[in-house]
């Protein structure tokens, strides 16, 4: 539906300007970040500290399944009580690795806010220049062919990319 309303929108964009020869571009910004090499820098270091989290969850949850191991060796020896207190503290260790992982993983967790940290900043950026690329160069329009939108053809004339990665000072590897 959304695409649907984004076509039309487009269509009706085309159309309505069709008589002032607007200018339009587009850039792939997929491309402009992985040849930023603070963006690469960026990602190798969220995905290590990502690897670290992750580890240190899975080792919250070996502790869970051998508390669980154990209390199922040791349940015929046990009180109801002991039992019902040893299930108390796996459920609670459990809880704890869930909670911990949501913390670092979850929409709004660690690792958001580390990504917003290291690669906002980039991706700024790269808007910027676009920005004043279009302003320099006086297109109307300029498109992500990296995003959701569906481009069937793209004149590659029209590809600012390598311009864009010129313009923040960094050498395009041709496209």
């Amino acid at each position: 539906m959304t695409k649907k309303i984004i076509l039309l929108f487009f269509s009706v964009l085309l159309i309505s300007t069709a008589g002032y020869a607007q200018k339009f571009a587009y850039v792939d910004t997929d491309y402009i970040l992985n040849n930023i090499p603070e963006f690469n820098q960026a990602q190798d270091k969220l995905d290590a500290i990502s690897k670290e989290w992750q580890k240190e969850i899975e080792g919250i949850y070996a502790e869970v399944d051998k508390m669980y191991r154990d209390y199922q060796s040791q349940e015929v020896l046990l009180t109801d009580e002991m039992k019902g207190k040893r299930e108390d503290a796996i459920i609670e260790k459990e809880k704890s690795a869930k909670d911990l992982q949501k913390k670092r993983f979850g929409p709004n967790g660690d690792l958001y806010t580390k990504r917003q940290e290291l690669i906002k900043t980039l991706q700024d950026k790269v808007y910027d220049a676009i920005q004043q690329l279009a302003a320099n160069s006086k297109y109307a329009v300029i498109f992500d062919s990296s995003s959701d939108l569906i481009m069937l053809y793209a004149n590659p004339n029209l590809d600012k990319s390598d311009k864009i990665l010129e313009n923040m000072g960094y050498i395009g590897k041709g496209k």
